[in-house]
């Protein structure tokens, strides 16, 4: 099995779920589309949401490219650790605003790993 490949695919579903529950918050807070802005628990699902979208932007390359350096196992586990950081920063944003410190921190972890890991292989690769 493709560990980076499932690895990535679930960090798509999980920003697809990220949208449906941004979806299901206008509906029951009352904020029509195009609009952002409005009913405060509205806000803090849609921040979720973007601020996946942000991640996702590095985090995606990122993890395939070490996937071509890297064991994949090990590339997944790094992997696995965003998508956990981001459903901990998803029910500690909703919750607690400032709470959400430990998701950032075990989303960001991942993507900064992947970023190094990578750069370093390749460096390495260039300088045989």
């Amino acid at each position: 099995m493709n560990y980076v490949d499932l690895v990535a695919v679930l960090a798509v579903a999980q920003f697809v779920f990220f949208g449906v529950l941004v979806g299901q918050a206008r509906g029951r807070y009352g904020v029509k589309a195009p609009a952002v802005t409005g009913h405060e628990l509205f806000e803090r699902t849609y921040r979720v949401q973007m601020n996946t979208l942000e991640l996702l932007v590095a985090f995606l390359p990122l993890l395939f490219i070490a996937g071509k350096y890297w064991p994949q196992a090990w590339v997944a586990a790094v992997g696995a650790l965003f998508l956990v950081g981001r459903f901990i920063y998803w029910r500690s944003y909703l919750s607690a605003p400032a709470s959400r410190s430990l998701g950032f921190g075990l989303s960001m972890l991942p993507v900064m790993a992947l970023l190094f890991g990578s750069l370093a292989a390749i460096v390495r690769g260039l300088a045989t």
